[in-house]
């Protein structure tokens, strides 16, 4: 791509390409950001998530993309809404769910939430449809982001030794977009 899919005042949001899964795995992989993101995650498992990604965007129309500041190559997060099914229930799978990873030195700046913005307002415009979010018990940033964007507690489960909790948004009401 030779342009960003969506800006905002202090970002640019790009559509994955290829070679961009070593930088995501560098982010997830950083202690800081991977303490909310369940068991570590090995070069494979990053690489076959980032493909499931591509596949988002392509079967969907949807996925996560790339957050950079302005003009600059280099990956500050992820953010976006990708298709999922994670086998946790009908109220959660085979649907569209939302997801934000910032660098760690870029968090508590409202980057995530800026990204998650406008993310939202073009996929509210484009699809309207019912979304979710899974987050980590103990992580109040996103907690506080997901209320932000207008999820709501669904419920609970235990994984991996965690508890996660389950968030819904619902669909864009017709006379709001």
């Amino acid at each position: 791509m030779t342009a960003p899919f969506l800006v905002t005042e202090r970002l640019e949001l790009w559509l994955p390409e290829a070679g961009d899964w070593r930088e995501i795995h560098e982010i997830i992989s950083h202690p800081e950001t991977a303490r909310y993101l369940g068991p570590p995650s090995d070069p494979a498992r990053t690489f076959e998530r980032f493909q499931k990604n591509g596949g988002s965007w392509l079967l969907h129309g949807y996925g996560m993309v790339l957050v950079r500041e302005p003009g600059e190559r280099r990956i500050i997060g992820q953010a976006g809404i990708f298709h999922t099914f994670r086998d946790i229930g009908e109220d959660f799978d085979d649907g569209p769910e939302a997801g934000w990873i910032m660098r760690p030195e870029a968090g508590g700046k409202g980057l995530a939430s800026e990204a998650m913005r406008a993310i939202y307002a073009w996929f509210d415009a484009g699809f309207g449809r019912r979304s979710v979010c899974m987050i980590t018990r103990g992580n109040a940033a996103s907690v506080k982001l997901a209320e932000t964007l207008g999820f709501t507690l669904l419920r609970s489960i235990e994984k991996d030794g965690e508890t996660l909790d389950l968030f819904e948004r619902p669909a864009a009401r017709a006379d709001t977009l």
